[in-house]
């Protein structure tokens, strides 16, 4: 099993063009997998973690209601926000600036062959970082993501959650608010959830602006320990 994780900073991208990106490493790594199981080679397959920031964009996962969309095609145009349909899981989610984006592209068979453990995995790594930054944060029964004052009228989500897996291989990934616009997250009802809020480490930190590379080196330690990863 190859451990090893291949990590790119990609920067600020837009979504359409990260997303061919993902596609293109997760066609490969099963075409991979494929010829293994077809030829009886014994080739290595790749881990990667990719991370990103978009422009504005707003992403709407297989099973998500177009409904909790709730900016016209010309408001979306005077925000400078785009609308994608995709191939994930979930809900509505909002991506922009000042939010820390990750997806990795896993052969999860390097690791274990679990999706649910998979999640928890990637909330869990969220919570280690958030806790380096005094915030104490946790899981909400069967609302996947990482939420503050679960079971309170202040409930509030600070990181939301979306994969894709085909043979064990994932994609899509987290998307951890941290310098982040909440105004944007009022244009939509956040992951069809009516009723919750949505937050950003910033806003819980007394409006002081955090070091997003500090907190992805942070974010990247925890991943890393908890899969047993090699950079």
């Amino acid at each position: 099993m190859n451990k090893k994780l291949e990590v790119q900073d990609l920067g600020r991208i837009d979504y359409k063009e990260a997303w061919d990106f993902q596609e293109d490493l997760f066609a490969k790594t099963l075409a991979i997998k494929v010829n293994n199981r077809r030829t009886g080679a014994t080739e290595t397959t790749p881990n990667h973690l990719l991370f990103v920031e978009h422009p504005h964009v707003f992403t709407l996962g297989k099973s998500g209601d177009i409904q909790n969309l709730l900016a016209s095609e010309e408001l979306l145009k005077e925000k400078g926000a785009r609308f994608y349909r995709i191939n994930r899981g979930g809900d509505i989610t909002y991506h922009g600036p000042g939010q820390i984006v990750a997806y990795p592209i896993l052969d999860l068979e390097n690791f274990f062959t679990d999706i649910h453990k998979y999640l928890r995995f990637l909330e869990e790594a969220v919570i280690l970082t958030l806790a380096e930054y005094s915030i104490i944060a946790t899981r909400s029964p069967g609302e996947t993501g990482v939420w503050l004052d679960v079971g309170t009228p202040f409930a509030r989500k600070i990181c939301a959650m979306g994969v894709r897996a085909s043979r064990w291989v994932t994609m899509h990934g987290l998307a951890l608010n941290v310098n982040v616009d909440l105004g944007y997250f009022d244009l939509m009802i956040p992951c069809g959830i009516k009723g919750k809020a949505v937050t950003s480490m910033t806003a819980e930190l007394g409006g002081v602006a955090q070091d997003e590379e500090a907190i992805k080196a942070a974010l990247l330690k925890n991943i890393c320990a908890l899969f047993e990863a090699e950079l």
